[in-house]
């Protein structure tokens, strides 16, 4: 009798269907933050037809899954609120998920490579940094490191989630992206929410939709550089397996084992991030977006400023909330012992401010904060500072000065040249060794310069140019930097001219570091 009884339940359990669950947009996590002041969407994946209750902050949204079980409601515009709340999804089949701990408050999508991926831990003071991190309010999302060659709906590989800072969670933070938090916050007095997903060495073409690649004008000039990216895979790949195999044979130490290339699938596939680390967060409602790349594109620093409007065009319209605000930090100082030339940094910088042609968008200066001798210089604090700065005044109508001396135009005085500028402030000489001003005649050659404080304006001549028709400020890729307000923030790098270098960038690679590649 009990045997029967047993195999009753049994073929019962297996006849009767299993309730599949609901399955939430991968940021709505516990402790996650919603977008203020702006009609929220929370979706998911649930069975065909079922019928979804969405319930927070007193709102009762209700809808029904497609034939494929896409499901999203819109909550309405809420206030911030700094006390946790608990958002509850229902299905009329699959039961109830509950997200514990929600804030309502601003959430920036913070991405780029390594200076975006750079920690707390590894940054300036982390120690004391951390000790003083207690800041419930600020939360962080970290996406970890996933390629597809295809858009995706979820994350695959480790599970993220929202973390709260604290004294022991900080550490793992983006540096830039928690001193950018920490500065709005500490102003705005609301909660504060960044989504990091960023990875070092990675270029602007991995980070942009196939569709906008295959619209850009310089679809060829990218299709073919990714077609001799995959030859030389091939044959670095057979460089590895030889150096593996002596490697393997020696005994070596694990430190000295050799590094494998990255193919067809990897962090600099044409698309790859966009499809696997932006796609799945489409459409979270968002304050805007806050960036930190270019390094790895400075060889190829001509075609940055296309791709990089490209970009932000495309990211817009595919979160669909209107001209959200992009604001980038531009290149820091770093001399690139790759590049022969010395100014491909220079001209990525100066690709970088093309994008400012596009509304609601604004830049941080940090060619003086930097490190010559390391691209990951540790001083983020200041550059999460200068971004928070340009956000409070771009986005909350702030009064805070957030550049140096903008350069305007230029007046040729015989053997002098008269530099004027944008600024409500004074201007700032300071001494440096080596000249950060240059000047050039006709014949297109540089030549350093001296310059004076005149009013509101600089004077600069060289004795070696009789009549000098162009000058360009720290057009170095590491370069001398004198020039600031009484505020002491910097004048961006900048030139006269529109001369095409004579020069052509070294194709140089990809930067990269050992920490890049892994989460």
């Amino acid at each position: 009798m009990k045997n029967r009884l047993l195999l009753a339940c049994l073929t019962l359990s297996i006849c009767m269907p299993v309730r599949a669950e609901i399955t939430l947009a991968p940021l709505f996590t516990d402790h996650a933050v919603l977008q203020r002041e702006k009609t929220v969407p929370v979706w998911g994946k649930a069975e065909p037809a079922e019928i979804i209750t969405v319930t927070f902050s007193g709102q009762k949204k209700e809808t029904a899954a497609d034939s494929a079980g896409r499901w999203k409601v819109l909550l309405d515009a809420m206030p911030a609120s700094s006390s946790g709340a608990s958002l509850q999804v229902t299905g009329s089949v699959s039961g109830a998920t509950d997200i514990q701990g929600v804030l309502v408050g601003d959430v920036w999508f913070a991405s780029g490579q390594s200076n975006m991926q750079h920690t707390v831990s590894k940054c300036r003071n982390a120690q004391e940094e951390a000790a003083t991190a207690n800041h419930p309010q600020i939360r962080m999302f970290k996406v970890w490191f996933n390629v597809s060659e295809t858009p995706q709906e979820s994350l695959t590989g480790k599970r993220a989630k929202w973390s709260i800072c604290q004294p022991n969670s900080v550490g793992s933070f983006s540096a830039v992206g928690y001193y950018f938090a920490r500065e709005l916050h500490k102003e705005l007095q609301v909660p504060i929410g960044i989504i990091n997903s960023s990875w070092g060495g990675t270029q602007i073409e991995s980070w942009m939709s196939s569709p906008t690649l295959q619209a850009s004008p310089l679809k060829d000039k990218i299709d073919e550089w990714w077609k001799q990216y995959l030859a030389d895979y091939e044959v670095d790949l057979a460089v590895y397996q030889r150096k593996l195999t002596t490697w393997e044979s020696a005994g070596a130490l694990p430190a000295d084992k050799p590094r494998e290339p990255q193919g067809a699938v990897s962090r600099w596939t044409p698309s790859g991030l966009f499809n696997a680390m932006v796609h799945p967060f489409i459409p979270y409602g968002l304050r805007g977006f806050i960036w930190y790349q270019g390094e790895a594109n400075t060889a190829r620093f001509d075609q940055y400023g296309t791709l990089f409007k490209a970009l932000i065009t495309d990211w817009r319209k595919d979160f669909a909330q209107g001209d959200l605000p992009f604001y980038f930090v531009q290149l820091a100082n770093f001399d690139h012992k790759q590049d022969t030339t010395g100014q491909t940094w220079a001209f990525l910088r100066e690709a970088q401010l093309e994008a400012l042609s596009l509304p609601n968008t604004g830049t941080a200066i940090t060619v003086d904060i930097g490190d010559p001798k390391d691209a990951h210089y540790t001083n983020k604090q200041e550059a999460g500072r200068r971004l928070a700065a340009v956000a409070l005044a771009g986005t909350f109508a702030r009064r805070i000065n957030t550049s140096g001396p903008v350069f305007e135009r230029t007046t040729e005085e015989g053997r002098r040249l008269r530099l004027h500028f944008q600024s409500e402030k004074e201007l700032v000489l300071q001494p440096v060794e080596l000249a950060a001003f240059e000047v050039a005649g006709e014949d297109q050659n540089f030549h350093a310069a001296s310059a004076s404080i005149d009013g509101k304006t600089l004077l600069v001549a060289s004795p070696q140019v009789s009549r000098p028709v162009a000058v360009r400020y720290a057009w170095r890729n590491a370069p001398s930097i004198s020039l600031f307000d009484t505020d002491g923030l910097p004048a961006p790098p900048f030139r006269s001219d529109q001369w095409t270098p004579k020069t052509p960038a070294q194709t140089m690679g990809v930067p990269d570091s050992g920490n890049d590649a892994g989460n």
